[in-house]
């Protein structure tokens, strides 16, 4: 079951990918006088260059060993086979593919003289990182309606949280997070871009598009930034009930002991919700935020490199099950089943 879900998410997103880069390439030989931006990224001066890329290269390489030291956890012990460890090694996984979505080009950026990105790997870059953000919302939903299950709905838990239903919960974050971005995308690239070309951020992202647009498009500026704010508020309501109804129910736990371990498996999941939805909230929800770039640079960094970071200290810290595996996984160990 969950071998053909994935042959239909991978055959669907290779079509997908397929039609964008067709649209994107008669797009760009038809419309565009500009074929390549320039992604300015960070400014620094003398040996900060150096620094700065030490530094990013140094938080990627730990974000890849953090979340792959998960994905391994829980896939190599079987103590961890249960919904919602199921639920984070992908959730892990996500995060080595959303860091590295942006990443490894900024890392070229910052040693590169002209700066350069091409006109199409500027809106797969785009594509990616908003797809792979998407399905990183999704997740935090599903993880919340997992804790709801779990601590609200204990008897009934196991007959609904099902293997099946598990499997199926996942492939629809994966296959929903890269099929919504498309239309948008392909909106944008439609707008006439004659120049200049110079994209003042780390990313390719609407905002700076939409500036470098020859002609002003307010309804879809309109329709993109509307379509942002709903893949956020969705999930994010999601997360709010659910957590308020785990609250009501942790409130009315007799024992102390009891309130104390329900806290502990949902903390973590409120600290990682936080982080990532405080900082994304800034950035998309308002299409008016007049942020200075700097300040867009540093929270976009943020929230797309720093928290991917952050998750495996934050859900290995807090949970002793995960803790004893990552510690065999990590020393080097045989776990024995």
């Amino acid at each position: 079951m969950c071998l053909r879900n994935l042959k239909i998410f991978i055959i669907t997103h290779f079509l997908v990918v397929s039609v964008f880069l067709t649209v994107l390439g008669s797009q760009n030989n038809t419309i565009h006088l500009v074929t390549e931006f320039i992604l300015l990224g960070f400014s620094y001066q003398g040996n900060t260059q150096g620094f700065f890329f030490s530094s990013i290269l140094i938080l990627y390489l730990l974000t890849l060993l953090g979340n792959g030291s998960i994905v391994c956890a829980v896939k190599w012990d079987r103590r961890l086979h249960t919904p919602m460890y199921i639920f984070l090694g992908n959730f892990a996984f996500l995060e080595i593919w959303y860091v590295s979505s942006t990443i490894p080009n900024m890392l070229v950026n910052i040693l590169s003289e002209n700066k350069t990105i091409s006109f199409s790997a500027c809106f797969l870059q785009f594509y990616f990182f908003f797809s792979l953000g998407t399905t990183e919302c999704f997740f935090l939903s599903v993880m919340a309606y997992d804790r709801y299950l779990a601590i609200c709905r204990p008897l009934h838990y196991p007959s609904i949280m099902t293997r099946k239903f598990c499997v199926t919960l996942i492939c629809i974050c994966w296959v929903s997070g890269f099929l919504c971005y498309p239309v948008p995308i392909v909106l944008i690239s439609q707008l006439p871009f004659c120049g200049p070309n110079i994209i003042d951020h780390i990313v390719c992202d609407p905002g700076p598009l939409f500036a470098l647009a020859c002609v002003p498009a307010p309804s879809t500026e309109l329709l993109c930034y509307t379509f942002n704010s709903m893949i956020i508020f969705g999930p994010f309501l999601s997360i709010l009930g659910s957590y308020t109804l785990v609250l009501r129910a942790v409130f009315r736990v007799p024992s102390g002991a009891g309130r104390t371990k329900a806290f502990s498996t949902c903390g973590s999941h409120l600290v990682v919700v936080s982080l990532f939805y405080g900082t994304l909230m800034v950035m998309y929800v308002s299409p008016t935020s007049g942020n200075p770039a700097g300040m867009q640079k540093i929270v976009t960094l943020i929230y797309s490199a720093l928290t991917p970071l952050l998750n495996p200290l934050i859900y290995s810290l807090r949970n002793k099950d995960m803790k004893n595996a990552l510690k065999k996984v990590l020393g080097l160990t045989t776990i024995q089943n």
